[in-house]
């Protein structure tokens, strides 16, 4: 029997089981059973030549991965907004490999990757799924291209990538999960539970096999999210929605679409550099700048990094020897209290600030 099978199963027997207290360890321990299943179908097939068309070298300051249903316009799109040459046609499937390109704004280098359209059913090994989620899955940004004319579009697209382990917009739950050499399972938890019980926590810790087990939960968690947090490999992604050819419809819902969507035509350059701004402040770009000793910084090319970044990830950025031949870092700007303050690599940095790297 094929995971698929396997799979279609489960789901059968999970939709034939009642929901109620007598049933609950065992809709636990099928979930759990559901989502490593998933999990394989999740991992990227190996291939002899060690690469596919879907492997695209990571550029730029972030990454945005396209994902929509076949004709959506995601190849038009890309084009508008970078430097890429992708085929166009008025058919399905025309795009068949991850086509990358940059959309140079406000200082930042962002990579747009087109990818192939997914399928209802991608989550469950059907057409390209694994490798096209695949991809979006190491992207910064997911932005979701709609069809102007079929709204219920994204709960299709929201379905796939969370069978694929992608949390657009959500933060992992606070959920701790301490393995040890015995004393059975301990909940400990610092708020009421509504949606999960001891006893559903320990059904999916038993299905993998974690019987000596210290959990701490600092929110009220359903069973899936409990899943997530045990699974370990669950992608937590921001999103912006983007629907596309609403020239071509005589009457527009925005209603109809999740909210803070963003209205576009492709083809006719409607509503592009209004998406070109979202995608940027969705990215949450910081300016930084460098200088070096005796020198004044140059304030026209700033390194970008995302809010929330320290000074080692700053010096990654730089090259990836200075972090282990850091000393220490001179800065001036908002994140310090007076000018040329000496700080440590988990030091935050903030918009505008100059900063001075000082080596071993």
């Amino acid at each position: 029997m094929g995971i698929q099978d396997k799979i279609k199963q489960i789901q059968e027997e999970m939709a034939r089981t009642q929901v109620n207290k007598a049933t609950e360890f065992h809709l636990g321990m099928l979930k759990a059973r559901l989502a490593q299943l998933r999990r394989e179908l999740v991992m990227p097939r190996s291939t002899a030549s060690g690469g596919n068309a879907f492997d695209v070298k990571k550029t730029g300051d972030a990454t945005v991965a396209i994902i929509g249903l076949p004709s959506v316009g995601k190849s038009t799109l890309l084009t508008k907004i970078t430097n890429a040459k992708s085929e166009i046609a008025a058919y399905a499937f025309t795009t068949l490999k991850c086509i990358p390109g940059i959309l140079e704004y406000k200082n930042a280098k962002i990579q747009i990757l087109d990818l192939p359209g997914i399928i209802e059913g991608a989550k469950d090994g059907k057409g390209k799924g694994r490798e096209v989620i695949g991809v979006a899955r190491g992207a910064d940004l997911i932005l979701v291209l709609l069809d102007a004319a079929v709204p219920k579009q994204y709960k299709t697209i929201e379905k796939e990538l969370y069978g694929f382990g992608i949390r657009m917009d959500a933060k992992p739950p606070n959920v701790v999960i301490k393995k040890r050499a015995r004393d059975g399972i301990e909940i400990h938890s610092t708020v009421k539970l509504t949606k999960i019980s001891d006893m559903g926590i320990k059904a999916i810790l038993a299905e993998y096999k974690l019987h000596n087990s210290h959990v701490t939960i600092r929110e009220d968690v359903s069973v899936d999210e409990f899943i997530d947090v045990v699974e370990g490999n669950r992608i937590y992604i921001p999103s912006i929605v983007a629907v596309n050819k609403i020239d071509t419809v005589q009457k527009l819902d925005k209603s109809a679409y999740p909210p803070g969507s963003y209205f576009v035509a492709a083809e006719s350059n409607i509503g592009i550099e209004s998406l070109k701004d979202a995608i940027y402040n969705k990215l949450r770009f910081i300016r930084v700048y460098t200088r070096r000793r005796g020198e004044v910084a140059d304030l026209e090319e700033p390194l970008m990094m995302k809010m929330g970044s320290t000074v080692g990830q700053v010096c990654e950025a730089l090259h990836r020897d200075l972090r282990k031949n850091f000393r220490y870092a001179l800065i001036t700007g908002k994140s310090v209290k007076h000018q040329l303050q000496r700080v440590g690599l988990d030091h935050v940095v903030q918009e505008g600030d100059v900063i001075y790297i000082v080596k071993r």
